[in-house]
């Protein structure tokens, strides 16, 4: 999650939606479905058609991906984002309502608990079951990790985790929010590899995009820049580190360039400056595709950026802003998406 719920200030919380559409997820619920478009109306390959088998014998059944102009990926890379998000169930993360606890004048500290209470979970509406837990939704995330080059290795792994005893009760062993990333820009169009480094890792296509801004690998579709460098665009990318890398510039980034770091990528699929805020679309973020809404801030005459742990603790900084070289679009670029607009369409 973006907020440590252990800080004092912190502010995650789960809604059942807070944009726009609200009523749209009333819809989907009463439905109890929520499937991709149809091909004719929005042309995209689901991940679960890359693949092919069972628990315990799923093999890669595509690896190439979609080749376009980068000029026009960044629309593309949305729409296809926000699809998945709502196939997942639009689980939303709100980031932007912090909480300050001030204890009263002359209450011992010790005579309450400091810890605020954990976090509700909930998803917005069942459609798939628990997260991880059937074939439609194993067929899914190895879809993600078939654009990757270590796509068949990481399956055979996972396969080698699902046929040993207890395997059934088993989850996705490692992290698949770069297979998402790379999933995304595969079918957007991106789907070479000079436009795009599809990796199990996020390091791999941020380190191409610092190349890119040091005036190296040119046919790169991303060029990084310092949160509050430029100005955030729909189908940007914003990365964060986890762990052990501590990194909050991009310099801290390129002096480690090539080595290993845990690190995390969001696709932005709306800006809104008025209501200071922008939301972000990442996978395995609370074991789905979840969309997250960030609070922003401008230091001066910088360009909007979200929010860091040295405005509210636990926060994690975006270090990196991968701009997409590619034409713009609408801020609201998540509102006119073709999921939005066909379940839009049912309130009419």
């Amino acid at each position: 999650m973006w907020l440590s719920p252990k800080r004092r200030k912190h502010g995650v919380r789960f809604v059942s939606l807070v944009i726009a559409f609200a009523v749209i997820a009333d819809i989907a619920a009463a439905q109890d479905a929520l499937p991709r478009l149809p091909r004719a109306a929005f042309d995209v390959i689901a991940p679960s058609e890359r693949v092919q088998g069972p628990r315990g014998g799923m093999t890669v059944y595509q690896t190439l991906c979609r080749n376009a102009p980068t000029n026009w990926a960044r629309r593309r890379v949305v729409d296809v984002a926000v699809q998945e998000w709502a196939f997942f169930g639009m689980q939303t993360i709100d980031a932007t309502k912090i909480e300050d606890r001030i204890l009263p004048p002359g209450l011992v500290p010790d005579a309450i608990n400091p810890r605020m209470p954990a976090p509700r979970i909930e998803r917005q509406f069942a459609r798939l079951g628990t997260p991880e837990s059937n074939d439609e939704l194993d067929a899914t995330i190895a879809g993600y990790w078939s654009s990757t080059p270590d796509g068949p290795r990481m399956l055979a792994q996972q396969n080698a985790a699902w046929s040993a005893p207890g395997g059934n009760s088993v989850g996705w062993v490692q992290p698949w929010s770069a297979a998402f990333i790379s999933w995304v820009m595969c079918e957007a169009g991106l789907g070479e590899m000079a436009q795009f480094q599809r990796s199990i890792a996020h390091r791999n296509y941020i380190d191409q995009a610092i190349r890119a801004r040091d005036g190296m690998d040119a046919d790169a579709a991303y060029v990084a820049y310092d949160a509050g460098e430029a100005p955030i665009e729909p189908g940007d990318l914003l990365c964060n580190a986890r762990a052990s890398a501590e990194y909050r510039v991009l310099a801290d980034r390129r002096r480690d360039t090539g080595r290993f770091a845990p690190t995390h990528c969001d696709i932005v699929v709306k800006i809104d400056e008025r209501a200071g805020r922008i939301l972000v679309i990442g996978g395995n973020v609370v074991e789905s595709v979840s969309l997250t809404i960030l609070p922003l801030r401008r230091d001066g005459d910088a360009y909007p950026k979200p929010v860091d742990e040295s405005i509210i603790d636990g926060a994690r900084t975006v270090f990196a802003h991968l701009k997409l070289r590619a034409d713009r679009v609408e801020p609201n670029a998540l509102d006119n998406s073709p999921t939005v607009r066909a379940l839009s369409a049912l309130t009419n």
